[in-house]
């Protein structure tokens, strides 16, 4: 079984003829199955009143299926997104009249630049998806062999004759069952006791793969979204990080110490303060120290997407590269 993940941006609902809906929180979850090959469909909920919304969709996702109605603040927000996550697989469904040469100017320099336009087709569009997701397969078998992985939580509950489930996209490698993993940023392990993806049980979940795992050793009340599963010794946790930031263009003025930003990684979107900021000889790439409320974890080298809620209409600040 081989499964892509897509962000859907679009009004709320849309992905209700692509998929079948399921998990629904801030973020609405919708699957589509055909033979051995799945599609997970992501909607922001709660966008645009609530950016982590925004910013949960895109991290969790492999592509991106973004409809156009019109070119405004919130168009302008999911691009900046976007271009700060590197998300460069994905399409355009433009409406009310858009046209491909009325879009160019406004996405050039992007990620979104080498979209591609799709019709506003579900039919069409789910088909597209499946053959993505049936190339896949060759590529994931290849990932068997792996050892280590890890999976960022998206949501856990308990399940009555099972026991403490979550549910989240594996970020890298593979998670295998019976394998026993850390639960960071806590002290605690669990077992992977069953791993289901699209409601068959499985052996194994590679990157990419939407999974649910039952777990042994941990209680689902001692667990948060943003917690990750994971074997890989160079996953880390800290409470400051320190790296080299690239401001998107529109920001208007040099970031300054003591301002309060919000973190976003896997999925984590956690509030900081900036301690430290020395800009050298161009503003908008500073080196920066940040102090977290809560423990970040990340792998090495791991990019952050910087977000400023209090902006107003700007609200996507650019990325910081952890050293």
């Amino acid at each position: 079984m081989s499964n892509i993940t897509v962000a859907v941006l679009a009004p709320n609902g849309y992905a209700d003829a692509l998929g079948k809906k399921g998990t629904s929180s801030d973020i609405t979850f919708y699957n589509l199955k055909k033979g051995p090959s799945t599609v997970t469909f992501i909607e922001p909920t709660r966008y645009p009143e609530k950016l982590s919304s925004l910013f949960y969709t895109i991290s969790l996702a492999d592509r991106v299926l973004l409809v156009v109605s019109e070119v405004n603040a919130t168009f302008g927000e999911m691009v900046l997104m976007l271009q700060c996550a590197g998300k460069a697989n994905g399409s355009l469904v433009l409406k009310n009249y858009l046209s491909p040469d009325q879009i160019a100017p406004l996405i050039r320099g992007t990620v979104l630049e080498h979209y591609d336009v799709v019709e506003d087709e579900p039919i069409g569009i789910r088909e597209k998806l499946l053959d993505a997701a049936a190339k896949l397969s060759a590529h994931q078998k290849t990932k068997e062999g792996a050892s280590i992985g890890s999976m960022p939580i998206d949501h856990h509950f308990n399940v009555k004759g099972v026991g403490t489930v979550v549910l989240g996209c594996v970020a890298h490698g593979v998670i295998k069952k019976h394998d026993t993993l850390k639960v960071l940023p806590t002290t605690k392990t669990a077992q992977v006791r069953s791993i289901q993806k699209h409601d068959e049980d499985a052996e194994i979940a590679v990157i990419g793969d939407r999974a649910g795992l039952a777990l042994k050793g941990v209680e689902a009340e001692d667990l948060d979204r943003g917690y990750v599963l994971t074997n890989d010794p160079a996953v880390k946790t800290s409470l400051t990080i320190t790296g080299s930031a690239q401001l998107v263009k529109y920001w208007p003025a040099p970031l300054k110490e003591d301002m309060v930003v919000y973190v976003g990684h896997w999925m984590q979107f956690l509030p900081a303060r900036i301690t430290k900021v020395v800009a050298g000889s161009d503003w908008r790439m500073p080196e920066l120290t940040i102090a977290l409320d809560k423990d970040l974890v990340f792998p090495p080298g791991a990019k952050v997407v910087l977000n400023y809620l209090e902006g107003g209409k700007l609200r996507v600040v650019g990325t910081l590269t952890i050293a």
